[in-house]
This record gives C-alpha cells, structure tokens and sequence, in this order.
C-alpha cells in the first residue's frame, strides 16, 4: 500500500500549515486525503494568495466536509493516520468527546479509535484551563498535540522556513523524514 494521509484544515488562522503540509506530502509522494472545514475556506480567502482550487489540487483526493459517508469516514480505509493543520480550539473539543458534526471530526475520530496517528497542530492563544484539559483528554486517548512553535536553532530567513520547518516536524510523527527539515547536529 502507498502511504496514504489525512490532512484536514480546520478554520483557525494558519492556513498555511495544511498547504506546506500538502505541499510537502506531494513531494515525498503520498497519497493525500485532504478535508476543510467551511471555516477553513473562509480563513483560506483572508490568509492565502491562491485559489481554494490550487490548494485542492495539492491533494490527491479532496473530501467534502459533509460527506460523512466518505471513504476517511471508516476504520476499514487504512491510513497511515491524520494531521489537522491548523487545529482550531472548536475541532479539537470535538474529537475530544466524540461528538463529531462533520467528515473532519468524523475522519479524526476513527483515526483514533484505529489507534492510529493523529497530530492536531493546534494554532490557537492564549488557552485557558478548559482548553488545556481538552488537551490532556486528547494526548491520553493517543492524539499528539503538536502546536506550530518555531524552532530558532535553524536561523529561519523567512516565514516560508517557520513553516516548513513546523509542519516537517510534525510530518516527523508520521516516520516521515524529508529534506526540507533542518535537523539539530548537535555543538
């Protein structure tokens, strides 16, 4: 089987993550199954200086978010698991009861309840208590909470270098080792 990922958008500002994350996916050649939530195709019109089409065709096969009958919808599709980038607070409390309202919350709970991967790149600050016990909710039911935070170390010239460099990180989770990541070596 190809590796095959989820990547859902949800409508947090940084929309930017799940583009890089499409984007890099393409490169390494795995197969994309990419959700928006209706939030995210708002945020995209404010954040992004391409069309919702060209972010589509990133992706290997692009799921309406109503489509609850989609193929990401069950456990019997084998993925290799689900990054959402960006992760709103709104989605995340959704995975985290179970009480999903469409194919991105869906897609994320069969993800876990697979036991497969999920990483959450959670783009949202500051958090009060609620939102932090969500996170801990989430971490032990297997979710990784992995938030966008730049890394110093790699001397980033631009925004496009956080960015990549971000979302590649998170791809790490995946047992995805791609060369646009700037790796620690050490003094």
């Amino acid at each position: 089987m190809t590796q095959r990922l989820i990547v859902g958008i949800s409508g947090a500002s940084g929309i930017l993550y799940g583009v890089r994350a499409l984007e890099l996916l393409r490169t390494a050649g795995v197969e994309t199954h990419l959700v928006m939530s209706a939030s995210a195709q708002l945020t995209a019109h404010h954040e992004l200086d391409i069309s919702l089409d060209t972010v589509k065709a990133l992706a290997s096969e692009v799921h309406a978010v109503k489509n609850v009958g989609a193929s990401i919808a069950s456990g019997s599709f084998p993925t290799g698991g689900m990054l959402i980038a960006p992760c709103s607070v709104r989605t995340m409390s959704e995975i985290a009861t179970g009480v999903t309202s469409s194919l991105l919350t869906r897609a994320a709970d069969v993800v876990l309840k697979e036991r497969r991967r999920l990483v959450l790149m959670l783009r949202e600050t500051p958090l009060h208590t609620g939102h932090l016990r969500t996170m801990t909710q989430l971490s032990e039911m297997g979710a990784v909470i992995a938030p966008p935070v730049p890394a110093f170390y790699t001397r980033p010239a631009s925004i496009d270098e956080m960015v990549t460099q971000s979302v590649g990180r998170a791809l790490d989770l995946f047992g995805l080792e791609l060369p646009e990541v700037e790796r620690w070596r050490g003094d």
